[in-house]
């Protein structure tokens, strides 16, 4: 079997998603019936099915109205760790902002765990070079880890020409380890190697054949690369509301969701998966001048 890997969970509602942001305002939050405790007892429960234990990033608004689902995730043998307080892009707030949210969301977190919350991931994935002032805040307020670089072209995230193994960050606030998520590649236009093609997670996952998820994770394999997969609760949630938003966000977020589970117990089957904490990916990442300006 393949690994080590990682599992990971962004643990959000159907309304927090940056896809429908611009239909539904924060302030609105509150008056939907919220369906992530159950559906993130869903994701437990195939979690105990498959033998997989991960890490489970909380999203602060959750967490604070629902501490029992954070004790239960930790009680059920996962990480919790950190998904930011209000979903917001990274790149669209100051580093005050993001320190004061980063704080809020991790003290509610811990809260609720009673234990020390150390990994971090970005709504949208949005830590990009726009932004990597954050990766020193996330060092100087405690955490040791961070899996918000996707090293891909997207239209709200991406840093394509990052590193695409684990690698270590210095920051003036001290060291921290990013993960950045899975890509794999294949010869393009005569050349050895091409563009980076995200595998393995989310959207990817639900969206695109099965097959092309099995070639990606054994080109990344091939490669030495970790799987480093991820899913949201509403994921798992066919039966969820409707939200009338711009037809390429309901594309995105609606299709293949009867279909998520069955393709996470697959990928799950190919390899060796669990949490970020403990995993032996740590102890073979390279030190990497993140933070300089781009040449």
């Amino acid at each position: 079997m393949h690994g080590p890997n990682i599992a990971s969970v962004d643990v959000e509602d159907f309304f927090h998603v940056e896809a429908f942001a611009g239909v539904i305002d924060r302030a609105q939050w509150a008056d939907y019936t919220p369906r992530v405790e159950a559906n993130t007892r869903r994701l437990l429960d195939l979690f105990d099915e498959t033998g997989v234990r991960g890490t489970f990033f909380v999203l602060g608004w959750v967490a604070e109205r629902f501490p029992g689902l954070v004790r239960e995730i930790a009680a059920r043998g996962h990480e919790p760790a950190c998904h930011s307080y209000w979903h917001r892009l990274i790149y669209t707030l100051t580093p005050e902002e993001f320190r004061e949210d980063t704080l809020r969301a991790k003290r509610v977190i811990e809260d609720a765990c009673g234990q020390q919350v150390t990994g971090y991931r970005a709504p949208s994935f949005s830590v990009t070079r726009r932004c990597l002032w954050a990766l020193e805040i996330l060092a100087e307020s405690g955490f040791r880890y961070d899996s918000s670089v996707f090293p891909v072209t997207h239209d709200v995230y991406g840093v394509p020409d990052a590193p695409r193994h684990p690698f270590i960050v210095s920051t003036a606030s001290g060291p921290i380890l990013e993960y950045p998520l899975t890509t794999f590649r294949v010869p393009w236009n005569g050349a050895s190697t091409g563009p980076n093609l995200p595998v393995a997670g989310g959207g990817y996952l639900r969206l695109l054949p099965a097959w092309y998820t099995r070639w990606g994770v054994h080109r990344a394999w091939d490669e030495g690369l970790p799987i480093i997969s991820y899913v949201h609760p509403w994921e798992v949630d066919p039966e969820q509301p409707r939200v009338p938003a711009p037809f390429k966000s309901r594309l995105r977020h609606y299709t293949n969701l009867n279909r998520t589970a069955s393709r996470l117990r697959e990928l799950y089957a190919l390899g060796d998966f669990g949490p970020f904490s403990g995993s032996s990916l740590a102890t073979h990442a390279a030190s990497y001048d993140f933070l300089a300006a781009p040449a």
